[in-house]
């Protein structure tokens, strides 16, 4: 029996072969060998090695060599070329030489949907990346893979039977790395195969919808995404949004300014129009923005006099902007300084979803100092509201569990509303994790079921008490996400982030199935944007006054 070996294989873009695909300082030899297929080229990475760094660490006088071996071979096939590598040289490839989809695809293609070994997923909502490996090959849904908010990055598994006599297991991300026992003159017969498993499109019966979204890596497209942005931003496109990339508790003050081109003003909300404005009073000029100038200029969460607290994300990572190629129906999408592919039905799907939930507030319109005080206000305005902002039904020892910001009795239910000002994705998708995990506690848990209903009662009147008693002997409930916001209403889902909008329907899909009636509404956010003020100062020990820098 042929003994099996590894190979880890990369396709070439058009116009790319062995003559223009190394990065020019690639300090490969290209060398002959007679066992190369034809019109393969071979190049060996062979360099005479240096001592490891714990040889002069720990005095060893032996003498000790570390030496790195490596090899590409570039092999046409079909009017296309492969690169096949050994050891640690890929990354001799030009980034922008390949096609950064071709592993996962033949990967796709190959594998029993029934005999996936191992999964890395990212959820780009938080940013998540997760490796899941099962000890015997399983189907899809014992990996916990929600193709609806996860994006695969990588797969491994067995071949379909039929594929055996090229290689048992597949590992696909942007190159595929399989075992086979393939000869030297096999490689163009095994690499003519992939080349037909990569265009095939058998993986979306067996896997549907497992690419909705796809992180783009190709430097080229990722190129022109960031020419578009640019045009965009000069251009001061209404569409670009600007976030706070992390979640933010509005709870608490919380106030912004700029940091990158000198001190700027302190404001007590963020958006684009913000940061025009800082770049206008230190004199830059809009219409040389580009991308260096998005990573070094930073958006700093202050206190009200402006002293810097949390991270200083860069202005790029705050950015959420849709947009598609010329030429092409596909969407884009930026989130946290990353691009992704989104596929047009899914998009097109959640909305479907989606807009249906989308409903008319019974809450008043916002016009607070804070979350708290709306809070109030709003349960009070309710016939039979009450207020329950950073109240705890969670068992003892727990960590605390909020059950709603607005409690109400209402069509002879428990309404629980959840009130968020933001449309910022982290900040939604707390909210609706945070609104899921209160009703799952409440249905699961007695004791968080009773300390909510004694919570109720204490806080109700003689005329609201005996409403909530008969509406909890009816345990009958409803969820309600109240989002605070200037934007237009009509819009539904599409005023959320392309992710809130994956979150919520994952959220709402979880609701329906525990019997929970659901939606989201939209409120009016009626406090007017306030003037920037300059920071105040603080003074040093020795008495002088210091402006605090940003």
């Amino acid at each position: 029996m042929s003994k099996s070996r590894s190979f880890s294989i990369y396709l070439l873009k058009k116009d790319f072969d062995a003559l223009n695909t190394l990065k020019v300082d690639s300090s490969l030899l290209e060398i002959e060998a007679k066992e190369l297929p034809d019109g393969a080229v071979l190049y060996i990475l062979d360099n005479n090695g240096a001592p490891p760094w714990w040889r002069s660490y720990f005095g060893i006088k032996r003498q000790l060599m570390q030496m790195l071996k490596g090899a590409i071979v570039f092999l046409p096939v079909r009017n296309k070329t492969f690169a096949i590598t050994f050891g640690n040289v890929y990354h001799n490839l030009k980034p922008e030489s390949y096609e950064y989809d071709f592993g996962l695809r033949v990967t796709l293609n190959s594998v029993d949907p029934i005999k996936l070994k191992s999964l890395d997923s990212l959820s780009p909502e938080n940013a998540r990346r997760q490796r899941t490996q099962l000890p015997v090959g399983s189907d899809l849904t014992l990996f916990d893979f929600d193709r609806d908010s996860t994006i695969l990055k990588s797969l491994t598994g067995k071949v379909r039977d039929e594929l055996k006599p090229f290689f048992k297991f597949a590992t696909g991300a942007s190159n595929i790395r399989i075992s086979s026992d393939v000869t030297p003159a096999g490689l163009p017969g095994l690499c003519a195969k992939l080349l037909e498993l990569y265009q095939d499109e058998t993986f979306k019966t067996s896997f549907p919808n497992i690419q909705n979204v796809v992180p783009v890596k190709d430097p080229i497209i990722l190129n022109a995404l960031n020419v578009k942005l640019i045009e965009s931003l000069r251009a001061k496109d209404a569409s670009i949004v600007l976030t706070v990339p992390d979640i933010v508790n509005y709870a608490d003050e919380m106030f912004a300014t700029f940091a990158g081109e000198g001190a700027g003003l302190v404001y007590d909300d963020i958006f684009l129009d913000r940061y025009f404005e800082y770049l206008k009073n230190a004199e830059y000029d809009l219409s040389t923005i580009d991308i260096p100038a998005l990573k070094k200029h930073n958006l700093v969460l202050t206190n009200e006099a402006g002293q810097p607290r949390g991270d200083r994300p860069n202005i790029l990572k705050c950015l959420i902007y849709d947009t598609s190629l010329d030429g092409s129906d596909a969407s884009y999408h930026l989130c946290e300084g990353n691009w992704y592919l989104v596929d047009g039905d899914f998009v097109s799907e959640l909305s479907n979803y989606l807009d249906p939930l989308c409903a008319e507030t019974s809450l008043r319109a916002y016009n607070h100092d804070d979350e708290a005080a709306y809070n109030e206000a709003a349960a009070a305005a309710c016939s039979c509201g009450l207020c329950m902002d950073r109240e705890n039904i969670a068992p003892t020892g727990q960590t605390q569990v909020e059950p709603c910001d607005i409690f109400e009795v209402a069509e002879d239910k428990i309404v629980l509303h959840h009130v968020k000002r933001s449309t910022v994705s982290a900040t939604l998708s707390h909210l609706f994790n945070q609104g899921l995990n209160s009703i799952q506690l409440v249905r699961d848990d007695s004791d968080a079921l009773e300390k909510l209903k004694a919570l109720a009662i204490d806080k109700a009147d003689d005329i609201k008490k005996s409403a909530i008693v008969a509406v909890f002997e009816a345990n009958r409930f409803k969820v309600i996400f109240q989002i605070i916001t200037h934007k237009d209403k009509t819009k539904k889902s599409r005023n959320l982030p392309l992710f809130s909008r994956i979150s919520l329907k994952r959220t709402m899909k979880e609701l329906r199935r525990m019997g929970i009636e659901s939606e989201f509404c939209f409120v009016e956010n009626q406090v007017e944007a306030a003037e920037g003020k300059k920071k105040k100062r603080k003074k040093k020990k020795d008495g002088n006054e210091n402006a605090i820098n940003a």
